[in-house]
C-alpha cells in the first residue's frame, strides 16, 4: 500500500503544472460561474439587466485576476523584469506574430462569411451589446482586465504544463479560440469562427514562447481588444 501512495505521489508531481493549468481552466471558466449563478438563485435573482452582466463579468475577472496573482506573484515579477528590460526588443518581436495572427483572423473571418454566410461570432455579437450598456466598463474589462486573466489561463498556465514549443502554440491556440466560440454560438456555422480565434490565440503564444515573458503577449492582448472596443465605442457614438 506504502508504495502505491509512492508511485501515485511521484505520479501527480510528474504531472503537477499540467494538474494545475487544468484546475485552473475549470475553475476560471466552470466552476466560478457556477458559483456567481449559485449565489444569484440564491439572492431570487431570475433576470439579470444588460448593465449588470457587463459588471458581474467586470467582477468575475478581478476575483479571477486576485488569484492568478496570488499563484503566479513570483513568476509576475520575473517575467515583469525581464519585459521592462528589453520592451521594445520584446514588442518587437511579438508584434510580428501578432501581425500574422491578424492576417490569419481576417483572412479566416472572410472565408467563413462569403462561403459559408457565417455573419458575426456570437462572442463578438455580445461584446458589441454589452458595450451598448456601459462603454467604459466595458474598455477596462475588455480592454485591460480580460487580456491579462485570459493571457494567465491561456498562456502562462499552459506553457508550464507543456515544454513542447508547438505542441504548447496549438494547444494553447485551439482552447483560446474554443472558449471564445462555444459559449455563444447558434449554429454549426458559428464554431467555424474557432478558426479565426485561435489564430490570435496561436499569435500570442508564439510571442510568449519566444520572448519568454508573458507581459508580451499581455501587453499584445491588450492593445488588441482595446483597439477594437474603442472603435466600437467611437461608432456607437456616432451612430447616437
Amino acid at each position: 500500500m506504502k508504495n502505491v501512495f509512492k508511485s501515485i505521489k511521484e505520479d501527480l508531481k510528474k504531472y503537477k503544472y499540467l494538474i494545475r493549468a487544468i484546475l485552473i481552466f475549470v475553475f476560471s471558466y466552470f466552476v466560478l460561474d457556477y458559483i456567481f449563478s449559485y449565489t444569484l438563485y440564491y439572492l431570487k435573482v431570475e433576470e439579470l439587466s444588460g448593465p449588470m452582466l457587463v459588471i458581474l463579468n467586470a467582477l468575475k475577472n478581478i476575483i479571477l485576476l486576485f488569484i492568478l496573482f496570488l499563484i503566479y506573484r513570483k513568476d509576475l515579477i520575473r517575467d515583469w523584469d525581464k519585459f521592462r528590460a528589453n520592451v521594445f526588443d520584446n514588442l518587437d518581436e511579438g508584434i510580428k506574430y501578432w501581425f500574422l495572427g491578424l492576417v490569419g483572423m481576417v483572412v479566416s473571418n472572410l472565408i467563413i462569411n462569403f462561403v459559408f454566410k457565417g455573419g458575426q461570432a456570437g462572442n463578438e455579437q455580445a461584446v458589441q451589446d454589452y458595450i451598448k450598456y456601459l462603454p467604459w466598463l466595458m474598455l477596462i474589462n475588455v480592454g485591460f482586465l480580460g487580456p491579462m486573466v485570459e493571457e494567465l489561463v491561456f498562456r502562462k498556465a499552459f506553457r508550464d504544463a507543456i515544454k513542447n514549443k508547438w505542441l504548447f502554440i496549438i494547444i494553447s491556440g485551439l482552447i483560446f479560440g474554443g472558449m471564445h466560440v462555444v459559449g455563444s454560438y447558434n449554429t454549426i456555422t458559428d464554431l467555424l469562427f474557432i478558426i479565426p480565434y485561435s489564430f490570435l490565440g496561436f499569435a500570442f503564444a508564439a510571442a510568449y514562447y519566444n520572448t519568454d515573458t508573458i507581459f508580451t503577449s499581455i501587453t499584445l492582448h491588450m492593445i488588441h481588444n482595446t483597439i477594437l472596443t474603442v472603435t466600437s465605442i467611437l461608432a456607437l457614438l456616432i451612430l447616437i
